[in-house]
């Protein structure tokens, strides 16, 4: 048997086997989380927040430099309908509103600190492998 086939079968039963144990559902939640907390900013204001604690929106917002007034709205309303932050409106003038994370939100920072583990722990292995693949790929047209 050579690689690829060992690696296809593999990949075809880890496939069956999850198709024959993964709720539909759950499995759509999964890819509509990821699709939400992958981004840039999901993953910046997660940060904020599970280091300062509660903050307010402008605090988050000078933390998680280059973030527009839009996207920070955006992206603290996604990650309060997804039940990752509360948001508290104190009613003084001007209004003063505070984000914090809650236990769901807390759960899914410390997933992601495994990432952030990852990325010190492989940073010069994958700086290196990109250089590599930069000189052996420079000048060269690409077809895929």
């Amino acid at each position: 048997m050579t690689k690829g086939s060992a690696r296809e079968n593999r990949a075809e039963h880890a496939a069956g086997a999850m198709s024959e144990s993964v709720d539909p559902a759950v499995e759509a939640l999964v890819q509509d989380i990821i699709g939400k907390v992958a981004d840039r900013w999901t993953m910046l204001i997660l940060e904020a927040l599970e280091e300062h604690g509660t903050l307010r929106f402008t605090q988050i917002g000078r933390i998680v430099s280059g973030i527009s007034q839009k996207m920070l709205t955006q992206t603290v309303r996604r990650m309060e309908e997804d039940g990752l932050v509360k948001r508290t409106v104190h009613p003084v003038i001007p209004p003063h509103v505070d984000y914090t994370l809650t236990p769901i939100g807390h759960s899914l920072s410390e997933a992601f600190c495994g990432v952030w583990i990852w990325a010190e722990k492989y940073r010069d292995e994958i700086e290196t492998a990109r250089r590599a693949f930069a000189e052996a790929n420079s000048g060269k047209r690409r077809l895929a």
